[in-house]
């Protein structure tokens, strides 16, 4: 079995799946057919030499989430949501401009909004410098967690949470050698320490350690406010490296007591982002983890249903026209 690390995320009506040269989403349309698109992987964070270096390779996990991630998303919402037979674009200025507004939001309110209220916090109160980093690693957590139990009451988002398990049952199945059958597959876990989530988590828990020694400066004391959020947002790119680097070290040493002990906060904070999916959710993910490992020399077709007959997916709300079985598949260049 390939040493790398496959992977993906949920869309909508879909799953997104990437491997060492290639990306492949797998999403249902309106008429219950499997719609594959497959790109392969040109971006310099896949391609560079340094982009496999300890500590830099993290990056690949960052664009994974914001760039391929947003486009794969996109695309979905314009096949699952389009009754038409045309083309759908994967790529554009729309997709950049909304990498770009979603960062800023997300940088915002998660990185800048703590440190701001705890530097209001520290100075009001008069507390230690130290004491406002804890304090705004604990805001920023928390932020975190409600807004995954706030996004998880929405009923479209349970669904990319069904899907979410989906592509986790998929990977735990390939990785232990089960046949790639979506009856098989469903006996998996909807867990897995590799996943985003996890991920998130050690960057929240890591940062609130690095941010600390920030917080003052030897000479002149407190750091001022602006030299506060500048911190944050240069050790961004730190705290992923890091981070990364312990969910790789993780997964090769599940069998260790200590690392089992370490990932578990993640593993349980996945189920706020994961749910149990259908049989129709299996069969995209499967459609989408295929041909990632067929453009990496895996064949998998002696154990994978590649569905050519697929089920037709359970849509709510009820009264949905009733989708029609088949697979579709789209092949376009990467940007």
């Amino acid at each position: 079995m390939s040493e790398f690390f496959y992977g993906g995320q949920a869309v909508l009506e879909g799953v997104m799946m990437r491997g060492g040269k290639h990306a492949a989403v797998a999403v249902r349309d309106p008429k219950g057919q499997i719609v594959v698109h497959e790109e392969p992987l040109t971006a310099a964070v896949y391609t560079k030499p340094w982009a496999k270096w300890p500590f830099v390779r993290g990056i690949s996990m960052l664009w994974d989430a914001l760039v391929l991630g947003t486009r794969a998303l996109m695309w979905s919402a314009d096949v699952a949501m389009s009754d038409e037979e045309e083309d759908v674009k994967f790529a554009g200025p729309a997709v950049w401009a909304t990498v770009a507004v979603s960062l800023a939001i997300s940088v915002g309110i998660f990185i800048l909004a703590p440190a701001a209220v705890a530097k209001w916090v520290e100075e009001l109160f008069n507390l230690p410098a130290w004491t406002g980093a804890f304090f705004e690693g604990l805001l920023r957590l928390a932020l975190f967690v409600l807004y995954l139990v706030l996004i998880g009451r929405m009923p479209d988002i349970r669904r990319v949470f069904q899907y979410h398990g989906a592509e986790h049952k998929t990977i735990n199945a390939y990785e232990a050698g089960a046949p790639l059958t979506p009856e098989r597959v469903a006996e998996f876990s909807v867990q897995h320490p590799r996943c985003g989530t996890s991920f998130l988590l050690f960057v929240l828990v890591l940062s609130m350690i690095l941010f600390a020694p920030l917080n003052f400066n030897a000479i002149e004391g407190p750091l001022s406010l602006v030299l506060r959020l500048l911190s944050r947002l240069l050790l961004i790119p730190v705290v992923a490296g890091i981070s990364y680097e312990f969910l790789r070290y993780s997964a090769r040493h599940l069998s260790s007591p200590v690392i089992r002990a370490l990932i578990a906060p993640g593993l349980g904070l996945q189920r706020l982002t994961t749910r149990e999916p259908d049989l129709s959710m299996l069969e995209c993910a499967i459609a989408a983890l295929v041909p990632v490992l067929a453009a990496d020399g895996i064949d998998v077709s002696e154990r994978s249903s590649a569905p050519a007959a697929a089920r037709p997916a359970a849509r709510e709300p009820e009264g949905a026209p009733a989708p029609r079985d088949g697979v579709k598949e789209e092949a376009a260049a990467a940007v």
